[in-house]
């Protein structure tokens, strides 16, 4: 029987990353709208790990299932790590992301490569029905590129350069992408967690 876990997020491309890295593990993972919770959560924390735990907890009132909750965002270093904790908010939540990578690329223009270090984090916070609370957090370094690159991923991933691959995260297989980012190390911690846990 399957562990049922369920994951605060409505980004489809972020619950298919989650399922498949977690597939090798004998759990359902479904989404807050497939557990049939609908409840509007305010993400008032000042890091990444606070905001996870807000919506873990908010969802744990609702199901007696793990709720897993992440907050994940680009840090570029040369605009004081904006867009940060607000990456989904940047210019607006209804503004596409091909608009928000070309304001930042717009920003970042005529900065050198040396100062354009930006890095994806990931915090993934955990509620089992005991009432513990975990967190993990974990990144994926990386550069700001100086154009839109690739089909694969979503988000910030077409302006996200990885200096060993040669190309941005958005160019990179998902399998590559889910062994090397801010998410799958994330969630293999959490995996971890979960394994110690005895499931």
């Amino acid at each position: 029987m399957a562990v049922k876990i369920v994951f605060a997020t409505g980004n489809q491309g972020k619950l298919r990353e989650i399922q498949e890295i977690m597939a090798d593990m004998d759990v359902e993972i479904i989404s807050m709208k497939e557990a049939g919770i609908s409840v509007d959560i305010v993400e008032d924390g000042t890091t990444f790990e606070e905001n996870a735990m807000i919506k873990a907890k908010a969802i744990a009132e609702y199901t007696d299932a793990i709720v897993m909750a992440d907050d994940s965002g680009l840090e570029i270093d040369y605009l004081n790590k904006e867009p940060g904790i607000y990456s989904a908010r940047y210019l607006g939540e209804d503004t596409s992301y091909d608009i928000k990578n070309q304001a930042l690329l717009d920003r970042m223009e005529g900065v050198p490569q040396e100062k354009r270090t930006a890095r994806f984090v990931c915090a993934i916070a955990a509620v089992f029905p005991d009432g513990d609370v975990q967190v993990v957090r974990e990144t994926m370094e990386g550069h700001i590129g100086y154009s839109i690159e690739g089909e694969n991923g979503f988000g910030y991933d077409p302006i996200f350069y990885l200096e060993e691959y040669g190309c941005t995260s958005a160019a990179i297989s998902p399998e590559e992408k889910n062994r090397i980012s801010h998410r799958g190390k994330a969630l293999k911690a959490m995996k971890n967690l979960l394994l110690s846990r005895a499931f």
